[in-house]
């Protein structure tokens, strides 16, 4: 007897159907497993044979041949289990097939005792049924993956905790309910708080990294060690605007496929801030792998990715983020599949000015060579440094800067002027792909960057005295943009213009 049952299997971040068949015939007992499974697919067998038998019910003696549909896309990972076993339960007579498993995709991973565990990437799974008008409308989940699933809609989402639970709604012994999103529990928020408040003094850095929030500017600081780079670009995040419903579904989708959700947060309500360590792979970086997964990049999504001493990471990898910084995305070939997972990132670093740290520095001497100052800074190339905006020096701070009476200004209040200045883009913007200031293409620069004669004399003479690339030349007309937003200008000023030439400080003095 033949059964068919649809399960579900995912590719880069999108869920494709998977029809799984079950033949059972006879012969010598064999259970065969075909289709291009991995090893974890084809350690299925033993999971499923287990837990048939410990959830009360028969494991068929004979030859049970399981394919995976289509054959000619690999199948990773255990999420199969389920299918199979109701297939197999199926087939062999032992529980009847009803008509609503036409209409039903079934996923989960089996323990030997037939409970479910939790499997990655629930939601792109939702998310592929949801937006392509297909017929299968009942998604079936391991319980603890109900909630993440429930949060796409036109789907009815049922968490099932065992393959006996699983086997009684089917002949009707029992229901299990639909499952719908708790508000209190989607809302969680477990993050540390951190404040910009904290930071003293540093008044044209905080300066920076509210113009990069502002207009999603990619920055970096550099100055010697101990100066609050790094404390600077952690707080980032908190004055950034909230993540729309939308960005908290594509943030939560990436992290789900990439196994990296938090256990009982089934949406990530934060814009997330990656900070990978310099040892990092670049296939951990960008992504990949045999059958590819998200990497930092996409981790950081609708977020921050932060690279702190950025001449420490390999240069090779660091040529790597040059596509995902001007493309917002990151496109991996290989034989069997091309892939695209998002990117859309604020890219924010730091960098010492020379190995030691103390080059320019008047207080402290530089240990370094002139070859090894040159080595250190040649691991960063123009190109990369064109795709960097904000270009600042956090330098050393007098004692008096940390014995000021006055409060520094905390994030909300700086989150507002930010999210004012996100609304005025919103306007403009609007009718267009383009959210923000940064992703402007160059004729949307030409129309909404428009220069006074003063602002067209002045850039000239900073083109030609820099050395600037068309790249940077665009970059600094679309910070000035930004600069003029959050001044509440409809125009750009000179002022606006003279304050974003400025914060191209590595074109013009660490890279003379």
């Amino acid at each position: 007897m033949i059964a068919k049952i649809f399960s579900c299997a995912v590719l880069g971040i999108d869920g494709f159907t998977i029809e799984v068949e079950v033949d059972i015939s006879g012969g010598l007992p064999a259970f065969d497993l075909i289709g291009l499974p991995d090893p974890s697919v084809k350690e299925a067998r033993e999971r499923v044979r287990s837990a048939i038998r410990n959830s009360g019910f028969e494991f068929p003696l004979s030859r049970i041949t399981v394919n995976l549909a289509p054959a000619d896309i690999k199948k990773e990972g255990p999420a199969f289990d389920l299918a199979i076993a109701v297939a197999i339960l199926i087939a062999s007579g032992q529980i009847p097939y009803t008509q609503n498993l036409h209409h039903a995709v079934i996923v989960g991973e089996l323990s030997l005792d037939g409970n479910l565990r939790e499997i990655p990437g629930t939601l792109a799974i939702a998310s592929s049924y949801a937006n392509n008008n297909q017929p299968q409308t009942d998604l079936f989940v391991p319980a603890c993956n109900a909630e993440e699933a429930s949060l796409i809609k036109n789907i009815q989402v049922r968490g099932v905790e065992s393959l006996e639970q699983m086997v009684d709604y089917l002949i009707g012994k029992l229901d299990i309910p639909i499952t719908t999103p708790k508000p209190e529990q989607v809302n969680q928020n477990d993050q540390q708080i951190l404040d910009m408040s904290e930071i003293k003094g540093q008044e044209n850095a905080k300066r920076a990294l509210e113009i990069s929030a502002a207009g999603a500017h990619n920055l970096i600081f550099y100055g010697p060690p101990g100066t609050g780079k790094t404390m600077l670009a952690r707080r980032l995040p908190t004055i950034l605007p909230p993540p729309s419903l939308d960005e908290m579904l594509e943030i939560t989708r990436v992290h789900s496929v990439a196994g990296k959700l938090p256990a009982g947060t089934p949406l990530i309500t934060e814009r997330p801030f990656r900070s990978p360590h310099h040892t990092s792979s670049m296939v951990g970086i960008t992504g990949g792998g045999k059958i590819p997964r998200p990497g930092e990049v996409s981790l950081a999504h609708r977020g921050v990715l932060f690279l702190d001493e950025l001449p420490e990471f390999n240069r090779e990898l660091l040529e790597t983020l040059r596509q995902p910084l001007e493309d917002r995305n990151v496109t991996i070939t290989r034989s069997a599949a091309t892939l695209q997972f998002p990117a859309d990132f604020i890219f924010a670093s730091s960098m010492n000015p020379c190995p030691c740290g103390n080059f320019g520095d008047p207080r402290h001497a530089c240990r370094c060579s002139h070859y090894q100052i040159q080595r250190y800074r040649s691991r960063l190339s123009g190109p990369l440094l064109d795709r960097i905006d904000i270009q600042i020096e956090v330098p050393r701070m007098d004692y008096t800067d940390l014995e000021k009476p006055t409060a520094a200004e905390n994030s909300a209040t700086i989150r507002e002027r930010v999210q004012k200045a996100r609304l005025m883009q919103t306007h403009r913007l609007q009718g267009s792909n383009t959210i923000t200031n940064s992703e402007m293409n160059p004729s949307q620069v030409k129309k909404y960057c428009a220069l006074n004669t003063e602002g067209r004399a002045l850039i000239k003479q900073a083109f030609n005295q820099l050395g600037m690339s068309m790249r940077a030349y665009n970059r600094i007309l679309k910070v000035s943009r930004t600069i003029a937003d959050l001044e509440g200008s409809e125009n750009i000023e000179t002022s606006h213009l003279a304050e974003a030439i400025q914060y191209r400080n590595l074109d013009r003095e660490l890279f003379k």
